[in-house]
């Protein structure tokens, strides 16, 4: 009798395990369909992808880690979202700036990694130009090292920063560089900062609190209690105030003096904690303090969403042709840069409170079932990237070539703002709260970019929660 019953419910099992299977079946079949279909318009797009975004100064949750996927076909020209292995040749130099390079060479070679020849426009707001920044200040506080100057002379401030820039392409990053960052010599120089020399420097400033605040930065911490910037902003008041006082200036122009005095001070400021710091720990606070300033601001360029408001003005429920326009336009966006997933809770509101002042009051995004991560470029195919708002790098391996790594909850619906009225986001517990995760109930609606994605987030829903939490 025990034999039946186990035998029947061994039965009953794998029926239920066939029933199963055949639902998943079409399922499958529609997925991979999907993933082996040949856009040739995707491909196309992706020849644009090297322009460089028409944003101006780069002032900078999240995909698994999963490393974007080599292309497919070596027999064809690769895209600019799959680089060669860059060229490295010997550079030439001016032979006039006194430094030996060599002694700074892992920060030259991380730096020239993260400008990596056509992939510095997609990253330049994220990776590039915070890291190229953080090199200029490094080299600083290196060139200072034997000398009681935190700046780079006038007389050879153009020499080094020209070596540099011959130096980094050499290495196969991109040779425009100092204007994809709006970077010069002269902010090796510190400007107009009154005060240049050490001495000087550490009468003014308490430099054990500007030491113990910046010497190590917690990235966790820093961007919403932060303790760094604030020591670096006393410091650069204290010795910017410095000139104010000694020359009583009370003209007009006085204030705009004083800001100008400001941002050259601090520049003065990076290059005294660098010269105290050794190059890694420098970098690594630099780079947080960068990724602060990043995420706080969305680089995207929106255009006039007028087709999108005609479109969806009056809609309630899910409907064909304002998911189709409202794709059309999101499309555009991903052909500009890649982004991180705090910079897309940014412009995903900021997008939203375009359309809500044109008269959009429903959720489109929800309709449409737009995700974080269609506002980042689409890396491989239709998967959309996000990088972690941490700071990040390009990864180069000798055999493997050129990637980065994605952030996991990109799966995360967009945020619908709840006015028209545009307000700073806080995304600093506990002020901020994220939008909710998609549920595998959720049905992808008409114009949807991506088919089976709520097959996609259970699998991987355990691991989206570990980075949140973290």
């Amino acid at each position: 009798m025990g034999f039946f019953q186990d035998a029947n419910c061994f039965k009953g099992s794998l029926c239920c395990q066939l029933l199963f299977f055949f639902i998943w079946l079409p399922t499958y079949q529609d997925v991979i369909a999907q993933q082996t279909q040949i856009d040739s318009s995707r491909i196309s797009s992706m020849v644009e992808l090297a322009k460089a975004p028409s944003v101006g100064l780069f002032d900078p949750i999240e995909i698994s880690p999963a490393v974007i996927p080599q292309y497919p076909n070596p027999t064809e020209p690769l895209p600019p979202m799959y680089p060669t292995f860059p060229a490295r040749y010997e550079p030439v130099l001016t032979g006039k700036c006194p430094v030996k390079f060599s002694d700074i060479s892992n920060i030259l070679d991380k730096t020239a990694s993260d400008c990596t020849g056509p992939l510095a426009a997609l990253v330049g707001n994220v990776i590039c130009c915070p890291q190229f920044t953080s090199l200029i200040h490094i080299f600083q506080g290196f060139f200072s090292l034997k000398s009681d100057k935190l700046v780079i002379p006038n007389a050879v401030a153009d020499h080094c920063f020209s070596d540099i820039i011959n130096i980094l392409a050499s290495r196969g990053a991109n040779s425009t560089i100092p204007t994809l960052c709006s970077v010069k010599s002269s902010n090796l120089t510190g400007g107009s900062c009154p005060v240049k020399d050490l001495a000087t420097f550490e009468k003014t400033v308490n430099t054990s609190k500007l030491l113990e605040a910046c010497s190590t930065v917690d990235p966790l911490k820093e961007c919403c209690r932060p303790i760094c910037q604030p020591a670096i902003m006393d410091a650069a008041l204290q010795i910017s105030g410095r000139e104010l006082m000694i020359n009583d200036n009370k003209n007009l122009a006085g204030e705009v003096n004083h800001i100008d005095y400001l941002n050259d001070c601090k520049g003065v400021v990076y290059s005294y904690l660098s010269k105290k710091l050794s190059s890694d720990a420098a970098n690594t606070a630099f780079r947080i303090l960068s990724a602060c300033k990043v995420n706080k601001v969305c680089p995207l360029t929106f255009k006039e969403p007028a087709e999108v408001i005609s479109a969806c003005r009056n809609v309630a429920a899910p409907s064909p042709s304002c998911c189709s326009s409202l794709n059309i336009y999101i499309a555009g966006i991903q052909k500009q840069m890649l982004i991180t997933n705090k910079q897309a809770i940014i412009c995903a509101t900021l997008f939203g409170s375009m359309l809500r002042r044109g008269g959009v009051m429903t959720n489109i995004y929800e309709l449409c079932d737009v995700d974080l991560k269609d506002f980042s470029i689409q890396a491989y195919g239709q998967q959309g990237c996000l990088l972690r708002s941490l700071p990040a790098d390009v990864i180069f391996d000798n055999s493997t070539g050129i990637s980065f790594t994605c952030d996991l909850s990109d799966n995360i619906a967009a945020p619908w703002p709840l006015s028209s009225s545009i307000t700073s986001v806080s995304l600093c517990a506990p002020e901020m709260s994220l939008p909710a995760l998609p549920t595998s109930q959720t049905l992808k609606n008409i114009g949807c970019n991506i088919v089976g994605l709520e097959y996609v987030v259970p699998i991987f829903s355990f691991f989206i929660f570990s980075t949140l939490l973290y």
